[in-house]
C-alpha cells in the first residue's frame, strides 16, 4: 500500500510544491495549511495518514502544539517536524512529544522521501506488534 501523507505548512509555494513533488513520487498526498486543519483532517478521516510533515513555525497554533495534540489523537501516527529555523531545542522538545524525525529546509526531495519511507515502515512495524 501507498503511504498516505498529511503535509502541513503555512508558506503556501512550498506546500504546493511539495505535494506535487510528492504526488508524482506515487504517493497519495494531501495538504493543508494550518495545525488547525491538520487536526480538523486526522478527526475527520481518521485511519487515512501514515506520515505527517509538520511545519514548526506557523501562526496560531505552532507545530509543537500540533505535534502534541496528533500524538493525543492519532497516536500511530508518525510526525516528520520540519522547519525552516533550526534548533537543538525545538529538536529536542519534538523528539519528546514523539516526532519520528525532525528536518531544517531546505530539503532536497529525495531525503524528504527516504525519511517518509522510513516513517512509514516504523510506523507500521509497531502497529503490527
Amino acid at each position: 500500500m501507498a503511504t498516505r501523507l498529511l503535509v502541513v505548512d503555512d508558506e503556501e509555494d512550498f506546500l504546493r510544491s511539495i505535494v506535487m513533488r510528492i504526488e508524482l513520487r506515487g504517493l497519495a498526498v494531501h495538504g493543508v495549511a494550518s495545525g488547525s486543519a491538520a487536526l480538523d483532517y486526522l478527526r475527520g478521516n481518521p485511519d487515512t495518514v501514515d506520515v505527517v510533515l509538520l511545519d514548526i513555525r506557523m501562526p496560531g497554533m505552532d507545530g509543537l502544539e500540533t505535534l502534541r495534540q496528533i500524538k493525543a489523537c492519532c497516536p500511530s501516527v508518525e510526525v516528520i517536524v520540519v522547519t525552516g529555523h533550526g534548533s537543538q531545542e525545538f529538536s529536542r522538545i519534538g523528539r519528546e512529544l514523539g516526532a519520528f524525525d525532525y528536518l531544517i529546509k531546505p530539503i532536497r526531495l529525495d531525503v524528504i522521501l527516504e525519511r517518509i519511507e522510513a516513517a512509514t515502515r516504523a510506523g507500521r512495524k509497531r502497529r503490527a506488534d
